[in-house]
């Protein structure tokens, strides 16, 4: 697949709508997490569409809401917006309660497009890694970033791991990647209690 003009204005896009956003509690751009998973969605032979809702997969939660939803429907199309409406937890401000947040989109996961899964796996890879190698530098200290602690962000996972496999989503290799690092995360965190 070669990508298009339109891949270069949802990167440019992404940029600037996530330009002064940086991952939870450090000191590295917000883009990384986009590109890193706008990389696996491309290793594993995403549509043009797919990849620029990959790069665009949270856009809707952390940019703007639903003004932004309608901006990427106009400038990508609806399939684009679909797969990032899938991708969404929620684009209410203040955002639900977050366990309550976590159990509906993995009880979407299940009935979900294969394109929202597969953005949807890799997302999750690419955090689940992100966590496990900061754990590894931080520590149990890492917990504070997250809402659910230790328990609620292990829990929210194995959940995901469970809700793709069920579903029979996600390419097989992401989904088995994911599981093997939410495993090394739970073996690496109950090793140092």
């Amino acid at each position: 697949m070669s990508l298009t003009r339109r891949f270069e204005d949802a990167l440019s896009f992404a940029t600037q709508l996530h330009s002064s956003q940086l991952r939870k509690e450090t000191s590295v751009p917000y883009i990384s997490h986009l590109l890193g998973v706008t990389s696996l969605v491309l290793e594993h032979a995403a549509e043009e569409d797919e990849a620029i809702a990959a790069l665009l997969h949270d856009a809707v939660e952390d940019q703007g809401g639903p003004v932004v939803r309608d901006e990427i429907r106009r400038r990508f199309g609806d399939n684009v917006a679909a797969i990032v409406d899938g991708c969404t937890d929620t684009d209410a401000t203040p955002k639900p309660p977050w366990r309550a947040r976590k159990e509906a989109y993995i009880a979407h996961i299940r009935t979900a497009s294969p394109s929202v899964q597969l953005v949807s796996a890799a997302d999750k890879l690419h955090n689940a890694r992100a966590i496990l190698l900061d754990y590894r530098q931080m520590g149990d200290s890492l917990w504070e970033r997250f809402h659910g602690g230790r328990e609620g962000t292990l829990w929210y996972y194995r959940a995901i791991v469970t809700a793709f496999r069920e579903a029979g989503a996600g390419p097989a290799r992401l989904v088995d990647e994911l599981e093997r690092v939410v495993a090394d995360l739970e073996r690496l965190t109950t090793t140092a209690r």
